[in-house]
């Protein structure tokens, strides 16, 4: 009798993310159509996401909740334009990128102070992410305060979002070497002003 294959679970994983953006390229399918409740449904799984990144973008609540629907109203509006070279999170976080940038340059406003921000959720441990571990989340709130907005964003995009080097370079406009650079100097940046907090607690 022969064995039945079985998948691991880093296998079984992808297959899921494969089925869940085949459902997400649907919906933006169906929004170039102009069915809105393709738009609800693709905002509903996104919401969450879309307004912690622009949170941490503007370090508002509010105008980012109104950012937020712009960012919807957006992709409502250029649905019939996805290509389907990225994927749909990295479409709509390049989509809200834009939107709070132009918001915030529109008022003349600074972007975000993060030391009034909760840290980032909680996901499944990557790698890197161990300069994050073990600090308390009012210590990383400061210190990710005191780094420049480009390394506080590759730092949410990466370990907030979950995306790709290639993915964030998409987002951010910017090639990937330039994202592995802000990474490795965001990363150096927050061991050196999260040191004194270690040495304290040892």
């Amino acid at each position: 009798m022969a064995e039945r294959a079985t998948q691991t679970p880093a296998a079984e994983a992808c297959v899921h993310a494969d089925e869940v953006e085949t459902r997400h390229r649907e919906l933006i399918a169906r929004i170039a159509h102009g069915d809105p409740e393709a738009l609800a449904e693709l905002g509903a799984s996104f919401q969450r996401s879309l307004f912690y990144y622009l949170l941490r973008l503007i370090g508002d609540a509010s105008m980012a909740e109104e950012v937020l629907q712009d960012t919807l109203l957006a992709a409502w509006n250029s649905a019939h334009r996805f290509e389907r070279r990225s994927t749909v999170q990295t479409w709509l976080l390049g989509i809200a990128r834009r939107q709070a940038h132009n918001t915030m340059r529109r008022r003349s406003l600074p972007m975000a102070d993060f030391a009034e921000i909760a840290v980032l959720p909680a996901r499944d441990p990557v790698p890197e992410a161990v300069v994050l571990a073990g600090t308390q989340r009012e210590e990383l709130a400061t210190a990710m305060s005191q780094l420049s907005s480009a390394h506080r964003e590759v730092l949410v995009l990466i370990f907030g979002q979950g995306l790709s080097y290639a993915e964030t370079a998409q987002v951010a406009g910017v090639p990937e070497g330039t994202i592995k650079s802000r990474l490795s100097n965001a990363k150096r940046a927050l061991r050196v002003l999260l040191a004194p907090n270690e040495r304290q607690g040892a």
